[in-house]
């Protein structure tokens, strides 16, 4: 014995508050015991609050990533044609051919980096469709359908001096607006492609073609090899 009541005498006092406990008291202490989500509707609420958990879960981290299918190689090869419909551009003797030009360089352009993206996309295994990968399309598309639309309003009233100007302040805003759900030279490329723009406007017509290519040449050649060299391709 080491002060107080002897060991056998305590297990004794234990018993005897134990028998006294009322049966209110007891199941009290019971209720308090329980997990709150089992006394509240047993397993199946705690199974629905679970996945429920999950889904919440998967559906913030699938916000969080980025896109990452954003090809680098694709980007620089639109770069190199896009230099290409420069030097081709800067012969051609009529507005009209240049315009052919530079739209024909576009489509060839714009599928290069499709087939690209498609491409890295199915070799990380990462969904086009994904959250992140449907909300850069959906900030992407409006500017270049805008971009589209004044190209024609423009052609039709011979405006041809403003094209590259509105094409790179458009396209920089898809790629600024768009690259927020992807990696971050994106919208780093979009502002460059904007500033290009804003001095396409205040510039003489004979430097638009050369904007032309350090925007859509330059640009897509720089930026396309930091994304293809940090982000895997």
């Amino acid at each position: 014995m080491r002060g107080g009541l002897p060991r056998r005498d305590k297990g004794c006092q234990l018993l005897y508050n134990i028998k006294n406990l009322t049966k209110s008291k007891l199941r009290r202490i019971v209720r308090c015991m329980r997990p709150k989500d089992m006394t509240s509707g047993g397993p199946t609420t705690l199974h629905g609050r679970a996945m429920d958990n999950l889904r919440f879960i998967r559906e913030t981290m699938e916000r969080a990533v980025a896109f990452t299918a954003v090809s680098g190689w694709g980007l620089a090869l639109t770069g190199i044609v896009a230099w290409a419909t420069t030097a081709l551009a800067a012969r051609a003797s009529d507005r009209r051919v240049w315009l052919g030009a530079w739209l024909g360089a576009a489509v060839v352009g714009f599928s290069i980096s499709a087939l690209a993206m498609w491409r890295k996309a199915r070799r990380s295994q990462t969904s086009l469709l994904s959250k992140p990968g449907r909300k850069l399309m959906t900030n992407f598309s409006p500017p270049v359908l805008a971009a589209a639309l004044l190209t024609v309003a423009f052609v039709q009233r011979g405006q041809l001096d403003l094209l590259p100007a509105m094409w790179m302040l458009l396209y920089g805003a898809g790629v600024m607006t768009g690259g927020a759900f992807s990696v971050r030279p994106v919208p780093l490329m979009g502002a460059c492609f904007m500033l290009l723009g804003g001095v396409a406007l205040v510039c003489a017509p004979a430097w638009q073609n050369a904007l032309m290519g350090a925007s859509f040449g330059g640009l897509h050649l720089i930026f396309g090899l930091v994304i293809a060299r940090k982000y895997g391709g």
